[in-house]
C-alpha cells in the first residue's frame, strides 16, 4: 500500500494549492487530484449537498486505490469530514482556515478570515473560533464570487479586484495584522493581495500544515513510499482543464474525467 497514491480532492482548482505543497514536502509521493470543477463553488451548498458531493469525490479516489484522502478543501471538511471519516475505512486529512496561528500570534488583536459562506457557517468553523476568539477581534467575510473567477480563469481581472477592495476595507478599518485564507482557491490571490495590503498585515493558509500533517499520518502508519520510481502524478477534472493546466503552469499532465 506504500505505492499506492495520495488522494485530493476540491470543489475545484484550488486545491491544487494543497498539492503543491504535498508534492514539495512529500516528492516520493504518486499523487491523484481530483477537481469537481463542474459542482464549483461548494460555498453556497447547504451541508448535505456537500457531504453528497464528498461522497462521491471519496469514492472515485478510494476505486483509484488511493491509500489516504486529502480533503483539500475548507467548506468540504468543514460540513462533511466527520461523515467521512465515520462511514470509510481509510485516513482523511481534513483542513481548517489557520486561525489559531493568527489569534495567538497579533499584536493589533483583530484578525481578518476570508472563506466561503459554507465555511464560515460551520459548526466545525464555529468551534474553532470559539476557542481562540478570547480578548480579540475576528471580522469574517463571505468572498462571495472569488471562487468562479478563480474557476474560469480570471484571477487577475479587474472584478477580482473590485471584490477583494471591497472585502479588504472592514477588515482595515479594525486594524488587521493578520488575513486568514479560509479557502484552497485563495492562496492564489496571494500576489494581488499583498499589494493591497499594509506591510503590517500578514498572510496565512493552511497549505503547509495540511502537508505536515499528511506526512506525520503516513508515517504513523508506515505508509511512506520508499520506491524510489519517478512519481507518478495525475490531476484531472470535470470541468476545463485548460483553466487547471494554466494555474500549474503545464508542469504536470492534466486530463479530463467525466464523473
Amino acid at each position: 500500500m506504500s505505492n499506492d497514491p495520495i488522494g485530493i480532492f476540491d470543489s475545484g482548482i484550488g486545491g491544487t494549492s494543497i498539492f503543491k505543497e504535498i508534492h514539495a514536502l512529500l516528492p516520493n509521493e504518486n499523487c491523484l487530484y481530483l477537481a469537481d470543477s463542474k459542482n464549483a463553488p461548494y460555498g453556497n451548498r447547504s451541508e448535505d449537498e456537500i457531504i453528497q458531493l464528498s461522497i462521491k469525490n471519496a469514492e472515485f479516489l478510494i476505486e483509484e486505490g488511493c491509500k489516504i484522502i486529502v480533503v483539500a478543501c475548507n467548506t468540504a471538511t468543514t460540513n462533511a469530514i466527520d461523515y467521512l471519516r465515520l462511514n470509510y475505512d481509510i485516513p482523511f486529512i481534513g483542513i481548517e482556515p489557520a486561525i489559531k496561528p493568527a489569534a495567538l500570534n497579533t499584536q493589533t488583536k483583530a484578525i481578518g478570515i476570508l472563506a466561503t459562506k459554507g465555511t464560515l457557517s460551520s459548526k466545525l468553523f464555529h468551534k474553532t473560533t470559539d476557542l481562540y476568539s478570547k480578548n480579540i477581534t475576528i471580522i469574517e467575510q463571505v468572498g462571495e464570487g472569488i471562487v468562479p473567477l478563480i474557476e474560469t480563469g480570471q484571477l487577475d481581472s479587474k472584478e477580482m479586484q473590485s471584490y477583494l477592495e471591497t472585502y479588504l476595507e472592514p477588515m482595515l478599518k479594525q486594524n488587521i495584522d493578520y488575513l486568514v485564507l479560509g479557502c484552497t482557491h485563495y492562496p492564489y490571490l496571494i500576489p494581488m493581495l499583498t499589494k493591497m495590503l499594509p506591510d503590517n498585515v500578514k498572510i496565512i493558509d493552511s497549505g503547509r500544515a495540511v502537508a505536515k500533517q499528511t506526512q506525520t499520518v503516513l508515517t504513523a502508519l508506515g505508509l511512506l513510499n520508499d520506491a524510489l520510481d519517478l512519481p507518478k502524478i495525475e490531476l484531472c477534472s470535470n470541468g476545463d482543464i485548460a483553466v487547471l493546466n494554466s494555474i500549474l503552469d503545464y508542469k504536470f499532465n492534466v486530463s479530463y474525467v467525466d464523473f
